[in-house]
């Protein structure tokens, strides 16, 4: 403690001319902030606030705009998903009609290949009893000839044999 009171001014010693050159230099100093620092320093804090309320309110204004598009989007979205069920519906209709075309179409082509395949099985017929007709004619002729062997001439035969067939075909 002796330390602190050496020299004649301690801690707690009082120095009135001293306060005073602290009090002049204080007054001074706050005096030259007044005029020099403390204007651009409120002018950059008015500017900051101005920036800061500017860019608040542009933030407003984008989330605003945002919400806007966000809903004219859902409104879009809502729309093309209508178009698209729409679209599909129409497909499927289009398809139902397509494939119904198509079996009436196939059952058409059936029907006429098989009037075709029935004319043309009519016609095989017809051609297979002419030849069976001929064939049993010759074979009629050629037994007929073998057991007569001399007594009838050929033009005989095939007149008895026409008559014969003709008379199987009437039964």
């Amino acid at each position: 403690m002796t330390f602190l009171l050496a020299g004649g001014g301690g801690l707690l010693s009082f120095n009135p001319g001293f306060a005073l050159w602290i009090l002049i230099s204080m007054i001074v100093f706050i005096l030259v902030m007044m005029k020099y620092a403390v204007p651009p320093i409120m002018d950059a804090l008015v500017s900051r606030e101005a920036k800061i309320k500017d860019s608040l309110e542009s933030a407003e204004k984008a989330l605003a705009r945002a919400e806007e598009v966000s809903k004219d989007n859902e409104k879009a979205l809502r729309e093309a998903e209508a178009k698209a069920q729409k679209i599909r519906k129409e497909a499927l209709e289009e398809a139902e009609l397509l494939r119904s075309e198509r079996i009436s179409k196939a059952k058409d082509e059936a029907a006429q290949i098989i009037e075709q395949a029935k004319a043309s099985i009519e016609q095989e017929k017809k051609q297979a009893l002419l030849e069976l007709r001929n064939e049993v004619a010759q074979l009629a002729i050629k037994s007929a000839s073998i057991i007569i062997d001399a007594e009838l001439d050929n033009d005989k035969n095939n007149k008895l044999v026409d008559n014969f067939i003709t008379d199987l075909s009437k039964n």
